[in-house]
């Protein structure tokens, strides 16, 4: 046993040098034990085992062809082992660099957007609509009231609503730059033109202009009333966002978004397509102002989602930061149902015309589409940030049937006639 050990001292504990010693070994034993080989001999009918002497070149050559199995072996398991380590390398060091090369372009993808990209992104020309559907809404619940369309005074209440919500746009990006929201927003105009008294100025000569046209339709119609909504739905816009109120900090923006586009602006427009007397505010004005702020609710409460942790930092605790955004999710699928909801009740009870429930059911998919999306990617906040744009096209396409469902219903009373 000593001089075993002494013999694997002398002669190193390396891999291979240890296996020539083993083999060494196995080769003197095995010269003894081959020197006298069982010989199987068959002798008539049976068979017996005879040991004799076998030849000494015999048993080294079987000795060296084992010593070369055993080698081979041995320096087959050893590459076998060096190729399991450099598949786990290669493995690893290809894994690591798929995370980098994601990491590296998801960073670039934040970092560079195009210049035209954030030109229409600041510009939020599909946000306009918002606009156009209360003024067409409103437009058409007169012509089914009267049969009457002043061509004149719709593009005149466009336009000047149009320069309103340029002001709502402009004076909400300068007094979100103010409170720290959009210090990183690539987007904001106040970052993009670099001057924050500049775009105030223009933001305000705007809605001086917009008020003179809105002004101006309500003197030549000689109704009170729709001025006094309009200047209602201008209110609302400003203590939604400007100081001292910013009561879409404290979240009442989606309530002051939903009364000054559905109720006021949409009956006020409803009032300015008088050519003769003021018309009546009857249920179905009040059904579809009430259809239409919800629309319009609704694309606010969706254009929160990419912006939670902006707004969470500045304090801005709009119902996203206070609910969360798989919460949020919950809610745009609340808000669709109760949209089509209110839609077939309003239809049933014939504060609506038949014509307009059906119509407005048809964008039904849309409403789904909008839905499926937020509840999908309500955590990607790359993703999400298209969610207010769905429900921009699901404003547009049931405001516009509902308008088309209110003519229709006029024509068809008139062919009766």
């Amino acid at each position: 046993m000593a001089s075993t050990f002494c013999n694997l001292i002398s002669i190193g504990s390396g891999q291979k040098k240890l296996g020539h010693y083993l083999l060494n070994q196995n080769n003197n034993a095995r010269q003894v034990s081959l020197a006298c080989m069982p010989i199987l001999t068959r002798h008539g009918f049976g068979c017996e085992w005879r040991c004799r002497r076998v030849p000494s070149s015999y048993v080294v050559q079987r000795s060296s062809s084992c010593h070369h199995k055993t080698e081979s072996c041995l320096n087959r398991a050893h590459k076998r082992r060096l190729a399991t380590r450099r598949h786990q390398c290669r493995c690893t060091s290809f894994k690591n660099g798929e995370e980098h090369l994601q990491s590296t372009s998801e960073v670039k993808t934040e970092e560079y957007i195009s210049r035209a990209t954030l030109i229409w992104r600041a510009i939020k020309l599909p946000i306009y609509s918002v606009a156009l559907v209360p003024l067409t809404v409103g437009s058409a619940a007169a012509y089914l009231q009267t049969g009457l369309y002043s061509a004149r005074r719709y593009f005149v209440l466009l336009a000047s609503s149009v320069l309103v919500i340029a002001w709502l746009n402009l004076s909400n990006d300068v007094y979100d730059y103010d409170t720290g929201a959009d210090t990183t927003k690539k987007e904001s105009v106040v970052n993009m033109v670099g001057s924050r008294t500049g775009t105030l100025l223009a933001a305000y000569m705007l809605l001086a202009l917009g008020f003179v046209g809105l002004a101006w339709v309500s003197v030549g119609a000689g109704n009170v009333r729709s001025m006094l909504l309009l200047a209602c739905a201008i209110t609302c816009g400003y203590i939604y966002q400007c100081p001292p109120f910013r009561l879409s900090y404290q979240g009442f923006g989606e309530p002051l978004c939903f009364a000054a586009f559905g109720p006021f602006a949409t009956t006020a427009f409803y009032l300015l397509q008088s050519s003769t007397s003021e018309l009546p505010i009857t249920g179905t004005i009040l059904s579809v102002s009430l259809l239409v702020g919800l629309t319009t609710a609704l694309i606010l409460f969706c254009s929160h989602f990419h912006q939670v942790k902006g707004d969470r930092s500045v304090g801005k605790m709009s119902p996203l930061v206070r609910l969360g955004t798989e919460a949020g999710s919950t809610v745009v699928k609340v808000g669709v149902v109760t949209l089509y909801s209110l839609l077939l009740i309003l239809g049933l009870s014939r504060a609506l015309p038949f014509a307009c429930m059906f119509l407005c059911s048809l964008t039904l998919p849309v409403g789904k589409l909008v839905v499926s999306f937020v509840e999908e990617n309500h955590k990607d906040t790359t993703k999400i940030f298209m969610a207010k744009y769905y429900c921009v096209r699901l404003q547009a396409l049931f405001g516009a049937a509902l308008a088309a469902g209110l003519v229709a219903s006029r024509m068809i009373v008139e062919r009766s006639l």
